[in-house]
């Protein structure tokens, strides 16, 4: 008990500490004031944002006013880096939920993905100096920021865009007249330099029509120069930094671009130097604070099965019976590789088969979802393979895979397993719930967010959490089961960190296998999977704590369901509340 006790102290202390030092910095140390915000957006659609307030911002003397907009399955708190800087130096800045994410009313991608309202709104606040409107947007949301521009042509005086584009997917046509004063950010690696402006590699886009027609030249874009006038509305610049799509929100050299073009364009209240930033000390916060959650279901799991009701499901693991020798190490590989090889072209025919519907309404839901079906039945015919090959002649038996027990019966502990699983998901989602009300923040580090869930998130939930569960029960039989050597008795912590390596080591492999070609000057080497690949991040941190969960649970049970049910509820909450909704409810 004396160890779960210091996890319950650490967890809370991160959970506390974390959320404590992201609110500081988000409001200014006190001069920021951060509003949760909803309002009506075209077709009745409610539209969700956070609003960040300065002290220097008052209906008697307005300050400028920034719409920040996130890319495609992002949220609004993805945008806090350019929302906390631009904060800092006196904007009042509307950090938007797109259509169809975070809390604003799907489907995702309609009325210009949220843009247009979104812009509507920030010019009704009494706070906001209306000729001092700024406009800024990462890849989707530079679509949905370039079509407000669209749409209100005179309703804002400058626009910074990163890993975007106009003319894709909406975004009108630009050239040297439109939009009014563009600053473009760019990594040099940006995998979808393709899709935005026809160019494979990102490095040349300087040399395309697109570029030049947009930049007033017929001649190579230079990086960092000044092009057309900033007094006539023509001004330009393009930023490179040496980073890939994703990292442009995350990274200092990203921010800093956005930071120089908007105060070049438009007059900042308390100018600062781009390079003067303190929104890292925001993320390191929430990263903290979601650490902190994880370590905290485990301790109060550990706590939970002390206690008299539900000691009945602790127990120790039955003997090991699984596969040796170079069987062992084969089942291992296969582990390893079998998910990251089955991932692109099974989202990519799911996406071709399930389209959104109110059952299955996120499309990159749906894509995880499938994926984890197929691989989990692709793992039953190899381990029933195994099985009756192997395993059964060397006496493996349901209760050494960890799916039955002898007593109290696999019945009840199925059924108190579930309710314990849902204690223990329930008991971060209160934290969380209480960092909302106290800080205003969420857990998250990049692109791996826990959110509360909107009413709507809870009915969608329902329709995913089983196909995971089964793919986690499914995964822990393999751990557990044919990858637990005879005779073999690693530490806990050896057993932990193998089962980590095993869960997310294929998706390191993935990554490394698309990114060392474009690294290296080239594309991916499946340049048309980018979106996918960028997805792929999110499971280079969330399978290992997969596999330390089921790992943990399974020998202080003896079985997998509890691990399993664990990690279906609590990867369905991470990718139901932070993935977009397409159907429209």
């Amino acid at each position: 008990m004396r160890r779960i006790r210091m996890l319950m102290v650490i967890a809370l202390g991160l959970l506390l500490g974390g959320g404590l030092l992201a609110s500081l910095v988000q409001r200014g140390g006190g001069d920021v004031r951060i509003e949760d915000v909803r309002f009506a957006g075209t077709g009745g659609l409610t539209m969700s944002a956070l609003l960040y307030v300065p002290k220097n911002a008052t209906e008697a003397s307005p300050a400028p006013g920034v719409l920040a907009v996130h890319g495609y399955i992002n949220s609004r708190e993805t945008q806090s880096p350019y929302a906390i800087e631009l904060a800092r130096r006196g904007y009042v800045v509307l950090a938007l939920d797109q259509t169809g994410h975070g809390y604003s009313s799907p489907p995702a991608f309609a009325n210009g993905f949220g843009g247009p309202d979104g812009l509507t709104y920030l010019r009704s606040l009494p706070m906001v100096d209306k000729d001092q409107i700024v406009l800024e947007g990462h890849s989707m949301g530079g679509w949905a920021a370039l079509i407000a521009a669209g749409v209100q042509r005179t309703a804002y005086r400058t626009i910074a865009v990163s890993g975007s584009s106009p003319g894709t997917y909406g975004a009108p046509e630009g050239d040297a007249s439109f939009p009014r004063n563009l600053g473009l950010l760019f990594g040099a690696y940006d995998e979808f330099s393709g899709l935005m402006w026809g160019s494979p590699i990102a490095r040349e886009i300087v040399k395309t029509q697109k570029l030049q027609k947009l930049f007033g030249t017929d001649r190579e874009v230079e990086v960092g120069k000044l092009y057309g006038s900033i007094a006539e509305g023509t001004a330009r610049k393009l930023y490179m930094p040496e980073q890939t799509h994703p990292a442009n929100h995350i990274t200092a050299s990203g921010i800093a671009g956005v930071l120089d073009w908007i105060q070049e364009t438009s007059s900042a209240p308390h100018p600062l130097p781009a390079e003067d930033q303190t929104w890292h000390w925001k993320e390191l916060g929430t990263a903290l604070a979601l650490i902190g959650a994880v370590l905290l279901m485990f301790a109060v799991g550990a706590s939970l099965l002390e206690s008299r009701w539900f000691s009945d499901l602790r127990r120790a693991p039955a003997e090991a019976r699984g596969a040796s020798g170079g069987l062992f190490w084969f089942g291992c590989v296969l582990t390893v590789v079998l998910p990251a090889l089955t991932y692109f072209p099974v989202q990519i025919e799911a996406a071709k088969l399930l389209k959104p519907s109110a059952l299955l309404p996120q499309n990159i839901t749906t894509g995880l979802m499938a994926w984890a079906l197929c691989t989990g039945l692709i793992s039953l015919l190899l381990l029933l393979g195994w099985h009756f090959t192997r395993g059964r002649a060397q006496g493996t038996t349901l209760q050494s895979y960890g799916l039955a027990v002898v007593e109290p019966g696999t019945a009840r502990v199925l059924l108190r397993s579930l309710l314990l699983a849902l204690l223990i998901v329930s008991s971060a989602y209160l934290a969380l719930l209480a960092s909302d009300l106290l800080f205003k923040t969420d857990f998250r580090f990049w692109v791996v967010a826990a959110k509360l869930f909107a009413p709507l998130h809870l009915r969608i939930a329902l329709d995913y959490v089983v196909p995971f569960s089964a793919y986690f029960v499914l995964l822990g039989a393999v751990l557990h089961g044919q990858l637990r050597a005879p005779g073999s008795a690693p530490s806990l912590a050896r057993a932990l960190l193998r089962d980590a390596a095993l869960t997310g080591g294929g998706f390191v492999l993935l990554l490394l296998y698309q990114y060392i070609p474009l690294l290296g000057g080239g594309t991916l080497a499946l340049p048309e999977q980018a979106l996918l690949t960028i997805v792929a991040f999110q499971l280079v941190i969330v399978l290992p704590v997969v596999g330390l969960v089921s790992r943990y649970f399974f020998e202080k049970t003896g079985q997998v369901y509890l691990g399993a049910f664990i990690n279906g509820l609590f990867v369905t909450w991470l990718l139901v509340g932070g993935q977009a909704t397409h159907h429209p409810f």
